[in-house]
C-alpha cells in the first residue's frame, strides 16, 4: 500500500531540507496528523496533532457516523491539509479505520473530505489491513517481538500473533472503546462478557502464554500514564513501558471499578479519555486471560509508524534501531565519526564473553560517548545524560536508555552521587549498574588519552592479564601516563576488580 517516493532514499531535497511525509489517522474516536522528517530507521515525528471528536460514537446503534462530529472532523482535517502542505509533506495520505469503513454514510464522508483535501489519497483500511499496519509499526520498535499485539481504537480491536518478529495470525474485532461501550449498554460488567465472547473465537491467542502482550492505542497509553504517575516511575515515557502480569491485572481492576469522579482524580488520567478507560481496562484484562501473557509492554508505535515503515527499504528496516539511534546522536553531536568504532575495538578486551545484546549496548555507548563535546564544560555530564535518556528512538527500552545515559555521564566524570543519575540507577539492576560504571570509566580513560581522536587512541591498548589491567602506551605516539591517566586507569581497574599497570611499547 505504500507510495513510492522519488529520491526517498537520498533523504535530502535539492534545497538541503530533509524530506517529509505525512499521514492522517482517521479513527473512530480521534483524528491525528503526523508529519515525519527524514528517511531513517527511527521515525522522527516533527508534527503530531490530535483531535478527539468521537466520529464513531453511536455507530453500533445507528449504523452511521456521529452527526455532531462530521462537520468538526471536516474542519480539523482541512487544517491538517493546510499544515501538511505548508510543511511540504509528500506523500500525504489519509488512513481511515473502523468508523468510516463500517458506517453507512462513510463513503459520503470520504467524498466530502476529498473536497477539503484535494489530491490526497484516501485509504479505507480493512480490519486485516489495519492489523498489519499496526504490526509493522510495533515491529519498527520491537524487531524481535514475540507474543500477542493488541491495537485498540474507538471502533475496533486489532489482534496479531507475533513470533520472533514475524506476523503469524491477525484479526479485527468490534471491541473499540466506543463500540464496546455501546454494545454493552455502557455497563462495564456486560462489557466483560461481550469481550470474552469475541476473544473466544480466536483460539490462537493462547499462543501468547508466558510471552508479551504488546498494547497500542490512546486509551491504553492513558492507562500506562496513570500507572507511571501512581507509582512514581522515574521515566515519563510510555513507549517500552512494562508491567508484570499481576501489575496489569491490578491496574485494570482499579480502573474498571472506579467511578468517573474517581477516575478524574487519578494522577495522569486524561480528561478526554475518562469515558474510554474502563473499557480499555476490560479488554486489557480479558486479553491477559485469553493469552496467558506474562508481561504487558506498551508501544507508542502503531498504524502511523507502520505506514512510515512500508516506505523504508528492506535494508533500512533491518538495521538495529538502538544502534541507529546512537548513530543519529553521534552524527549530530560527535566530533569524529570514526572514533566510535575505534572505542568499541579498544574496549573489547575488558568485556570478554558478552552476549550480542551486551555488545550492542557497548557499541551504542561508544556511539553516544562524545555528544557533550559542544556543551558548556560545567554541564556536559548532565546534558549528555539527559540527551541520551530522553532521545527519540523506536527501539530503546527503558533499561537501555538508562544504561547508555549513565555511561555517557560517567564518561564526562559525573560524580557518582549526582542527583540527576538517580533515574538511571532506579532503572538498572546491580549487574547492569556495575557494567555501566566500568564502561563509563573506560570511555573516560580513552578520551583522556586520545582527546577524541582515533589517531592518538591507536597509540594505546588495554589488556587483561590475569588479575591485572594493563595500559600499553606506544612510545612517540603523543600519549603518556600523567596523573590524570593513572587516576582514571585506577578507577577503571577498581570497577573491574583488578590491579593496574602501565607498560611502554616501542
Amino acid at each position: 500500500m505504500g507510495t513510492a517516493i522519488p529520491g526517498w532514499a537520498a533523504g535530502l531535497s535539492t534545497a538541503g531540507q530533509q524530506r517529509r511525509c505525512g499521514v492522517v489517522d482517521l479513527g473512530s474516536n480521534s483524528v491525528r496528523l503526523v508529519v515525519f522528517e527524514g528517511s531513517g530507521r527511527n521515525p522522527q515525528a516533527i508534527f503530531n496533532e490530535k483531535a478527539v471528536l468521537g466520529l464513531g460514537r453511536g455507530l453500533q446503534t445507528t449504523g452511521r457516523l456521529n452527526p455532531d462530529a462530521i462537520e468538526p472532523a471536516l474542519t480539523v482535517l482541512a487544517r491538517y491539509y493546510a499544515v501538511a502542505m505548508a510543511m511540504q509533506a509528500a506523500p500525504l495520505e489519509v488512513l481511515a479505520t473502523a468508523a468510516v469503513r463500517d458506517a453507512e454514510n462513510g463513503p459520503a464522508f470520504v467524498a466530502a473530505l476529498q473536497q477539503r483535501m484535494p489530491g490526497v489519497p484516501m485509504h479505507i483500511l480493512t480490519g486485516q489491513e489495519e492489523a498489519r499496519f499496526s504490526a509493522d509499526g510495533v515491529l519498527l520498535g520491537f524487531p524481535g517481538a514475540d507474543g500477542i499485539l493488541g491495537d485498540m481504537g474507538g471502533g475496533s480491536l486489532e489482534v496479531v500473533q507475533l513470533q520472533r518478529g514475524q506476523v503469524r495470525e491477525a484479526a479485527s474485532l468490534p471491541l473499540g472503546s466506543l463500540r464496546l461501550a455501546d454494545r454493552s449498554g455502557h455497563d462495564v460488567t456486560r462489557a466483560r462478557a461481550v469481550t470474552e465472547a469475541e476473544l473466544a473465537g480466536l483460539p490462537w491467542l493462547a499462543a501468547g502464554a508466558g510471552r508479551d502482550l504488546y498494547l497500542v492505542g490512546g486509551a491504553w497509553r492513558a492507562l500506562a500514564r496513570i500507572h507511571i504517575a501512581q507509582t512514581g516511575y522515574p521515566l515519563a515515557i510510555v513507549h517500552h513501558y512494562v508491567l508484570r502480569r499481576e501489575e496489569a491485572r491490578d491496574l485494570a481492576g482499579v480502573v474498571m471499578a472506579a467511578s468517573k469522579r474517581n477516575l478524574d482524580r487519578m494522577p495522569g488520567a486524561p480528561q478526554k479519555r475518562l469515558g474510554d478507560l474502563p473499557y480499555a481496562a476490560v479488554v486489557m484484562r480479558r486479553l491477559l486471560r485469553a493469552t496467558g501473557a506474562g508481561r504487558v509492554v506498551f508501544s507508542a508505535n502503531g498504524l502511523r509508524e507502520g505506514w512510515y515503515s512500508r516506505m523504508l527499504p528492506d535494508a533500512v528496516r533491518a538495521v538495529d534501531p538502538m544502534l541507529e539511534a546512537g548513530r543519529e546522536l553521534a552524527r549530530g553531536w560527535g566530533r569524529d565519526q570514526h572514533l566510535p568504532a575505534a572505542l568499541l575495538a579498544w574496549t573489547d578486551t575488558i568485556f570478554p564473553q558478552e552476549d550480542s545484546h551486551a555488545r550492542a549496548l557497548r557499541e551504542a555507548a561508544c556511539l553516544v560517548s562524545d555528544i557533550g563535546s559542544h556543551d558548556h564544560p560545567e554541564y556536559r555530564a548532565e546534558q549528555a545524560f539527559l540527551r541520551v535518556l530522553r532521545q527519540h528512538g523506536a527501539g530503546l527500552d527503558h533499561p537501555a536508555r538508562a544504561f547508555l545515559a549513565l555511561c555517557a555521564a560517567l564518561r564526562y566524570e559525573a560524580a557518582p552521587d549526582s542527583g540527576f543519575l538517580a533515574t538511571a540507577r532506579a532503572l538498572l539492576d546491580s549487574q547492569a549498574l556495575a557494567r555501566a560504571e566500568a564502561l563509563g570509566a573506560a570511555l573516560r580513560l580513552a578520551y583522556t588519552l586520545c582527546g577524541g581522536t582515533p589517531a592518538l587512541l591507536a597509540g594505546t591498548a588495554l589488556l587483561r592479564r590475569g588479575s591485572q589491567l594493563v595500559l600499553v602506551l606506544r612510545e612517540g605516539s603523543g600519549v603518556f601516563a600523567g596523573e590524570s591517566v593513572e587516576r582514571r586507569l585506577g578507577v577503571l581497574a577498581t570497577a573491574l576488580g583488578l590491579d593496574w599497570v602501565v607498560e611502554l611499547a616501542g
